[in-house]
């Protein structure tokens, strides 16, 4: 898919209640993409910017499973609002998974979830493992949770799982898969609502100018997709992206209120959902300029 491909775009799905159908449909437009193309070309056709956040969520899964099956899926680490392994309860004991996973983004609408595991022996400090379990199977059930004032068009639910077979991924659960994944999720999230923005300015007619600074963050966010996710200078440049991204506020709420004001409401009440990792940003962007 080609630059060109997003600049001529003017299509945009309705929004269906139904996630994995709205997903599914979403894929078989789309054909064959890199995770970068799903969050750009996804986000820019997307009703909302809950459903282009969950777009860009799903990219950022592909980036850490690559094997991921063509579905909607959801990474299940969050146990009592902490990912710290020495916090989690639930235990992988001979590929069987027992425990509970209180957030879980589209967990009832997800076709195959990402477990984070507690994995070590009696006596040892706290190691994660990731395993893939299927919703329906034996001993995994998902509580769909009432929804939120935030995107509340994107469900989500608790997990319970008992004795749950599950199949085993290579790889450190924490190092490989968990703390890369806050980096994955940042830079294709970004991508996709800036795409849903700049789908909405191309639809709305905003000064060629605010279009324009849009297109070169989608630019800039192309090339920290190339980055890896525990790369320093990544962490720095996705860093330079938020602050553009933060820095357009006052332009993009200014061309949004002059606009449909559907459009403009549906931003207001999701916008905010980009300052909820903002902290451990922070935290990674100093560490890498420090290390610098």
């Amino acid at each position: 898919m080609t630059w060109s491909t997003l600049l001529e775009c003017r299509e945009r799905l309705p929004a269906v209640a139904d996630l994995a159908e709205g997903f599914a449909t979403l894929l078989q437009q789309l054909g064959s993409v890199t995770p970068f193309e799903l969050a750009v070309a996804g986000g820019r056709r997307m009703a909302t910017p809950g459903l282009a956040f969950l777009v860009g969520y799903q990219a950022a899964l592909r980036m850490l499973w690559p094997s991921a099956p063509p579905s909607l899926g959801a990474l299940c680490a969050t146990e009592q609002r902490s990912l710290r392994p020495a916090n989690m309860q639930t235990r992988l004991t001979d590929l069987r998974l027992t425990g509970q996973k209180d957030f879980v983004t589209a967990g009832d609408a997800a076709d195959w979830l990402l477990i984070a595991a507690r994995s070590e022996q009696p006596g040892e400090s706290p190691r994660l493992s990731l395993a893939v379990v299927y919703p329906g199977e034996p001993g995994v059930r998902v509580e769909k949770l009432p929804a939120l004032p935030l995107m509340p068009d994107i469900s989500h639910g608790r997990l319970h799982l008992d004795d749950a077979l599950c199949e085993l991924l290579a790889g450190d659960g924490w190092d490989a898969y968990v703390k890369p994944f806050r980096t994955l999720e940042d830079v294709y999230v970004l991508s996709a609502m800036t795409a849903w923005l700049y789908g909405v300015g191309q639809d709305s007619g905003w000064p060629q100018p605010l279009q324009l600074r849009l297109l070169a963050l989608l630019a800039g966010c192309a090339e920290v997709s190339r980055q890896p996710p525990n790369n320093p200078a990544g962490h720095v440049l996705l860093g330079g992206l938020f602050a553009q991204f933060d820095g357009l506020k006052t332009e993009v709420d200014q061309a949004l209120r002059n606009g449909d004001p559907e459009w403009a409401a549906m931003w207001q009440r999701d916008q905010s959902v980009m300052q909820l990792a903002a902290g451990a940003r922070a935290k990674r962007l100093a560490k890498a300029l420090a290390v610098d």
